[in-house]
C-alpha cells in the first residue's frame, strides 16, 4: 500500500495561519466554508431544516478540500476581467456554431490540434483545460505531458490565438503572468 509522504512542517514565516504544517490562513478557510455553504444552500433550495446534515457536510468538505487542494494565489481582479472575455467569446462561439449547424452546406473542417501549455501543472492547468472545453467549437480531448490536444470544429479558424488568450487570462487569474507567454515554444 502506497502512502503519501508529508514534507517538513513550514516555518512560522511560511505558515502564517498558525495551523501546523499546512500553509492555510483564516481567509482560505472562510472562503471555502462560505463556498461549500452556498453549494449546500443551492442543492437544498435554501431549506433551513436541511442544515442538521448540511453543517457537518460543509465542515467535512472544508477539511477534505484542505487536505486535497493546496492553497493557490488568486488574483480576483483578473477573474473579474476574465468574466466578460469568457462571456463574449462564448456568445460569439455559440452564434458561430448555430450558423454552421443551420447552414445548408454545414461548413465545418474538424481537426485535432496540439497546443503546448506553459501553465504549471495543477489547478491553473485544470481551469485552462475546462475553459477551453466550455467555449463552443472547441473541446479539450487529451493532456499529454504539457501538450493539450484540442478538438476544433473548423481548423481553418485561428484557434491558436484564442488558446493563447485564454492561457494568458488564466495565468493572470493565478498570478502567473510572468511565467506564461502563451503557445509553448
Amino acid at each position: 500500500m502506497n502512502r503519501i509522504k508529508k514534507g517538513p512542517p513550514l516555518s512560522e514565516s511560511e505558515n502564517p495561519s498558525g495551523f501546523p504544517g499546512n500553509g492555510y490562513n483564516g481567509s482560505t478557510l472562510a472562503i471555502r466554508g462560505v463556498l461549500f455553504s452556498l453549494i449546500w444552500w443551492a442543492l437544498t433550495d435554501g431549506d433551513t431544516s436541511s442544515w442538521w446534515i448540511g453543517a457537518p457536510a460543509v465542515v467535512l468538505s472544508v477539511m477534505a478540500s484542505m487536505a486535497l487542494i493546496p492553497p493557490v494565489p488568486l488574483v480576483w481582479s483578473a477573474w473579474l476581467r476574465f468574466a466578460p472575455f469568457f462571456f463574449i467569446r462564448s456568445l460569439m462561439g455559440g452564434v458561430d456554431v448555430a450558423w454552421r449547424a443551420l447552414h445548408p452546406r454545414l461548413p465545418i473542417a474538424p481537426d485535432l490540434i496540439e497546443y503546448p501549455l506553459n501553465l504549471p501543472p495543477g489547478l491553473a492547468q485544470v481551469v485552462m483545460i475546462n475553459m477551453v472545453s466550455l467555449l463552443p467549437g472547441t473541446l479539450s480531448a487529451e493532456l499529454d505531458q504539457r501538450v493539450l490536444k484540442v478538438h476544433v470544429l473548423d481548423s481553418r479558424n485561428d484557434f491558436k490565438s484564442e488558446l493563447v488568450a485564454i492561457e494568458q487570462h488564466v495565468a493572470r487569474m493565478f498570478g502567473l503572468s510572468g511565467n506564461v507567454n502563451g503557445g509553448g515554444n
